[in-house]
């Protein structure tokens, strides 16, 4: 009865097996009720939705099974047991009310007619958990099943026959045959039912020819369904389902989207299986109602329990919800009170915007954490990765850029080319988490600076020319040149990475291992009683369950507040960035070359995303001065203070370097009379052959320029001022 079921006649047995004594009109009943469903079903008095829902939509209709449920009990326990018998029964139903709720229409002779049973795809929705992708078995076989996971790849579309036209090649006898839907085959008959008349020939064996322009085609296309990573258990390769979709729901998905699917979960013959293997069936699900899955709830159940919200109320009007929620993030991490701060602001992250002319504007924070070996960038990554809604772990060395961004494959068994989403469009709505990102190769590095401030990764490979979306934070850890931060070169040779990628960072810190005795007897103390406690705290819950409250509280901020700056906290953050520019300003006259990082309009954006999430983490609507006096606190304190960094800054000198230092200024001195000039890499060159250290001239010189002794040039050449 539906579109792709042709005039098959099933026997009632077969079709109802539950139908009892008057099974000849079981099929009438049940489409009778479908029809009164979708007249009748009131969601409150006098309003009928799905009727009006026909009307205004006249290709397809969305049904709610809880809706089905409370109408009538049966049905729908009828489409999860068989619906591939009932679903074109539905179909079928809503084609009929749609031609009784159209008016009559004239015909070619003037005279009013019925008007035409169109055809109307129905999709399911279901409120009931999805299953897990692993759990699908054999007992699922022809059921319908709600799915979830990530898309990483869509077909082109093809034209699927739902009646194949057949012609007979010896009495031209024409036959439609129905088509099975899904991925299944039409099954054509072996001989013609043409009776021979006397002195004709009678028809062979096999004589059909398919005639393709009579046939009747739907759209159809194949999806490829990736488990959601975090629901990966640890160590397996994430699973893979085929996913077969038609008619109005075609090209509506792109690789990288987060779905839940229901479907039924059928079978195909492979044709790349082995000749041998007559019984194996290949599984895929044949969609029948698709939703995406928002980015904030792309975790679990977005439905959040009343003493849930209450709870979550009560704890952001706590004055010191900020300080609360800081000390979750990482607490076996000693110490790096700013840096938690900022990692903090990056799991809530601030408001994205669209302006009326279409362009996004980011509101998801990048940090940076650049610094020594052994001061825990690695496992802030971590467990960000772990309390983050949706996240991705990666390592720089081991991340191309197709990796992280999109890749084309060919498939084998069609041998047509396919899109897959890397890391950067399957952290989609989360967090990328990208360590050791200075061993990344600079092409690599290149490919997710679109990813970083725009969102989207455009493609244009293989014939293939689209753009995904991946609106994620990346939170990066690297290490400079030399694999410590040396305090004796500049902030440019420490940071060894292109402004282009530097500025769209929000916020970069420069972690120091800074010898003092006091801190050091600290950290060894917190260190030494983590590896005590840690396995009395292995049974103790309470930790998973902090982890899991913070999680659920993040992802019920990113839903329900989206803040927006007030008037004087906009005031006041203009008037603060025109201030840093005019200090960077100052600097770089002073010290004759530009700041390794760049103080731009990103940064100004970078403030008010920081304000707006500490903003969100107290669920408030609007970001006050209080929220923008701390991102400018948060910000002055990394980036600014990295902005700043290297040589200029006062360390305690060794008695020895001090004296060698002295030595090197005599020897500049002497080299060098009052009013002449050299350039700065002669100057060094020639003291370097006379047995001086490098580093030490520079420092000399340095500390010369601090006390106006020598003065920089253009292209670095080096004056004596005063003797």
């Amino acid at each position: 009865m539906g579109w792709d079921e042709g005039a098959v006649y099933y026997s009632d047995q077969a079709q109802f097996p539950h139908g009892g004594g008057a099974t000849g009109d079981s099929r009438h009943v049940v489409l009778r009720k479908f029809k009164e469903f979708i007249r009748n079903f009131p969601s409150q008095p006098n309003v009928f939705p799905y009727r009006e829902a026909l009307l205004e939509n006249q290709n397809y209709l969305i049904i709610n099974l809880s809706d089905l449920l409370s109408y009538e009990r049966d049905l729908p326990e009828l489409l999860r047991q068989n619906p591939a018998d009932y679903l074109p029964l539905f179909e079928t139903a809503a084609a009929e009310v749609l031609a009784s709720l159209k008016s009559r229409v004239a015909s070619e002779s003037g005279e009013m007619e019925e008007p035409e049973i169109g055809e109307v795809q129905i999709l399911l929705r279901s409120e009931q958990d999805s299953m897990s992708m692993r759990s699908l078995g054999a007992q699922c076989i022809s059921k319908l099943v709600k799915v979830s996971g990530i898309v990483i790849a869509a077909s082109k579309t093809k034209a699927k026959a739902t009646y194949v036209t057949l012609l007979c090649k010896n009495c031209k006898n024409v036959k439609i045959v129905p088509c099975r839907p899904g991925l299944g085959g039409a099954i054509v008959p072996r001989s013609c039912d043409h009776v021979p008349q006397v002195g004709e020939d009678p028809c062979p064996i096999d004589p059909w020819v398919v005639v393709p322009d009579k046939s009747k085609y739907v759209d159809q296309q194949t999806l490829k369904l990736q488990e959601n990573p975090e629901d990966v258990p640890t160590g397996e390769l994430p699973r893979n389902m085929l996913l077969s979709i038609d008619r109005h729901l075609v090209q509506t998905i792109v690789p990288g989207t987060r779905l839940t699917i229901m479907g039924i979960y059928s079978i195909f013959q492979a044709s790349t299986s082995h000749k041998g293997a007559v019984a194996v069936r290949q599984p895929y699900v044949r969609v029948v109602g698709l939703e995406e899955t928002n980015e904030a709830n792309s975790r679990g159940p977005a439905n959040f329990t009343v003493d849930e919200k209450e709870e979550f109320l009560k704890f952001a009007s706590d004055s010191n919800a900020y300080d609360k929620i800081c000390s979750m993030v990482a607490p076996s991490i000693f110490g790096h009170v700013d840096v938690k701060k900022a990692v903090t602001c990056l799991l809530f992250g601030g408001s994205r915007k669209f302006l009326p002319d279409g362009v996004r504007l980011r509101g998801d924070i990048n940090v940076l954490l650049l610094g020594d070996p052994s001061t825990a960038k690695s496992q802030f990554l971590k467990f960000v990765e772990k309390t983050a809604p949706v996240a991705v772990y990666t390592s720089g060395k081991g991340s191309s850029a197709a990796g992280l961004t999109a890749s084309v494959i060919r498939d084998n068994s069609s041998r047509e080319f396919y899109l897959e989403g890397g890391a950067m469009v399957l952290a989609d709505g989360g967090v990328v988490c990208i360590d050791e990102f200075d061993k990344m190769r600079p092409e690599d590095r290149v490919a997710i600076h679109e990813a970083m401030e725009q969102q989207t990764i455009s493609i244009a490979k293989a014939g293939i020319t689209t753009v995904l979306n991946s609106r994620t934070s990346v939170l990066a850890a690297a290490n400079p040149p030399s694999g410590r931060y040396d305090d004796l070169k500049t902030a440019q040779d420490n940071i060894d990475l292109q402004t282009t990628i530097l500025s769209r960072f929000d916020l970069i810190f420069i972690v120091k291992d800074i010898r003092k005795y006091d801190q050091d007897k600290r950290i060894a103390n917190h260190i030494v009683r983590v590896h005590a406690s840690a396995e009395a705290s292995r049974d103790d819950t309470r930790t998973s369950k902090e982890y899991n409250w913070l999680k659920r509280y993040i992802q019920y901020c990113k839903t329900n507040c989206h803040p927006r700056l007030s008037d004087s906290a906009a005031s006041m953050l203009q008037e603060s960035y025109v201030k840093i520019r005019q200090d960077m300003r100052r600097q770089s006259n002073e010290t004759g070359e530009a700041a390794a990082i760049p103080i731009t309009v990103r940064q100004l954006e970078a403030i008010v995303r920081l304000s707006e999430a500490l903003a969100r983490m107290r669920l408030s609507q609007v970001a006050n001065e209080d929220h923008v006096s701390e991102a400018i606190r948060l910000f002055n304190t990394s980036t600014m203070d990295a902005a700043r960094s290297g040589i200029n800054q006062h360390i305690n000198l060794t008695p020895e370097m001090a004296n060698e230092i002295k030595q090197a200024e005599t020897q500049i001195k002497r080299r060098m009379g009052i009013g002449s000039h050299i350039s700065e890499r002669r100057l060094v060159d020639e003291l370097t052959r006379m047995g001086m250290n490098e580093s030490i001239v520079r420092r000399a010189l340095i500390i010369m320029h601090q006390r106006d002794e020598v003065e920089y040039k253009r292209e670095r050449r080096v004056i004596v001022r005063k003797a």
